[in-house]
């Protein structure tokens, strides 16, 4: 076979996975500063609403990009699943907290995510939400720098009742 043969077969099939791929991952809409997906790997679906940061801090600090979720995966009966990576290894054992106004949240890390404790703070942290501007997250680096994201909270209950809907 020729070398132009094997590079169309080559990217053809690039194309024909990634085409694939996407199929899986299908947008709910964008509302504001968030936006709602529902993905479907192997039958199993989940769906979720997301944003990203408004501001970061520090700025000088190099890390991938920070994103905050909120999930729901029926087939494992996981509702209102709130998550966050900050772009970073989170520091072991070090707290993570989000902040909106006089409110704060404990979260526990492990690796690159952090989660709400429990179940009642879940509830409580998503009404703040649905009643907030901004949500701050805080947390630390492996290294022990210390890092504030701020996110929007425009467009977080249409996002959040879109993700629900989807998957209930």
């Amino acid at each position: 076979m020729s070398i132009k043969k094997t590079l169309l077969i080559i990217i053809f099939s690039l194309i024909f996975s990634i085409a694939n791929a996407e199929e899986d991952l299908k947008s709910l809409g964008k509302f504001k500063d968030w936006q709602s997906f529902v993905l479907l790997k192997e039958g199993v679906k989940t769906c979720f609403a997301q944003s990203i940061p408004v501001v970061k801090a520090p700025k000088k600090l190099k890390r991938d990009p920070s994103r905050l979720f909120i999930s729901f995966r029926p087939d494992e009966n996981i509702k209102n699943e709130i998550s966050v990576t900050n772009g970073y290894e989170f520091k072991l054992k070090a707290p993570v907290a989000a902040k909106s106004g006089k409110k704060s949240f404990d979260l526990f890390s492990k690796g690159r995510f952090a989660w709400v404790v429990d179940n009642e703070d879940e509830k409580k942290l998503i009404s703040a939400m649905k009643k907030a501007s901004r949500l701050m997250i805080i947390g630390n680096s492996e290294e022990g720098t210390q890092t504030t994201d701020h996110y929007s909270m425009m467009g977080f209950t249409k996002a959040y009742n879109s993700a629900k809907k989807s998957c209930s």
